[in-house]
C-alpha cells in the first residue's frame, strides 16, 4: 500500500461553502501493478451545496491508454466504475461512513454508424450519442452534480472526509480479439483513493 498525501481543504459555513486555498490532497492507492507516470488520477473535486444536498463534481485523467483507446474502436463496450464514500470522522480512530455510492459510465462504439455511445445511467438519462472520441472520454470521465448526500444529515461543527475512486471494470473480449489484446490486464487501470477533509 503505497500512502501518497493530497489533502483537500474546505469550510462549510450554513448552507454556504467557502473553499480554502491552500490545498494539499491525500490518496491511498490499492493497486497491484506498477505506478506509471501516466497513471489514471482524479483531479479538481469540487464540493458545492444546493438548498437541500452537497453534491462534488471531478474528473479522471489519463483514464484512457492506446490499448483502452484501441479496445473501443473495435467495438469493446468499456466501463468506468466510480466509488464515493462519506465518513463522518469520530473521536476515535474508526470513522462512521455516511453514504456509499458506486456509480458506473459505459462508452460503445459502432464502426457501421461511426459513432460513440455512452451511457451514464446515474444522470437518469438516454445514452448520448456522438461522433466525436474526444465528446465520448469526456463524458466517460467528467462526474457533476452528483449528488452525496441530503444536508439534514450533516451536523454543523462536525468534521467530515470525502473519499473518491475511479477503475476500469474487468473487460470480457471477443475470442476474435484475443491475440490483440493477450495481456489485458496490463492496461486496466485503478486510481488511488483521494481524500476530502471538510467540516460543515
Amino acid at each position: 500500500m503505497t500512502l501518497h498525501k493530497k489533502t483537500i481543504s474546505f469550510l462549510v459555513k450554513g448552507r454556504l461553502i467557502f473553499f480554502i486555498l491552500m490545498i494539499m490532497s491525500a490518496g491511498w492507492t490499492f493497486s497491484s501493478f506498477a505506478i506509471a507516470k501516466d497513471m489514471a488520477e482524479i483531479q479538481d473535486i469540487r464540493l458545492v451545496n444546493t438548498r437541500d444536498d452537497l453534491l462534488t463534481y471531478f474528473k479522471v485523467t489519463q483514464a484512457f491508454s492506446d490499448k483502452i483507446n484501441q479496445a473501443i474502436l473495435n467495438g469493446v463496450p468499456t466501463t468506468f466504475s466510480f466509488y464515493i464514500e462519506l465518513y463522518k470522522n469520530d473521536t476515535t480512530w474508526l470513522d462512521k461512513n455516511i453514504s456509499d455510492i458506486q456509480i458506473k459510465s459505459t462508452i460503445k462504439y459502432n464502426s457501421l454508424k461511426k459513432e460513440f455511445s455512452v451511457l451514464r445511467p446515474w444522470k437518469n438519462e438516454n445514452p448520448v450519442a456522438t461522433q466525436s472520441f474526444e465528446e465520448a472520454k469526456t463524458l466517460m470521465t467528467e462526474i457533476d452534480n452528483l449528488i452525496i448526500i441530503p444536508l439534514n444529515r450533516l451536523t454543523k461543527g462536525d468534521k467530515y472526509q470525502l473519499r473518491i475512486k475511479a477503475e476500469l471494470d474487468k473487460v470480457t473480449l471477443p475470442l476474435s480479439l484475443h491475440n490483440i489484446f493477450f495481456f489485458v490486464s496490463y492496461w486496466n487501470f485503478e486510481t488511488n483513493w483521494y481524500l476530502v477533509n471538510f467540516s460543515y
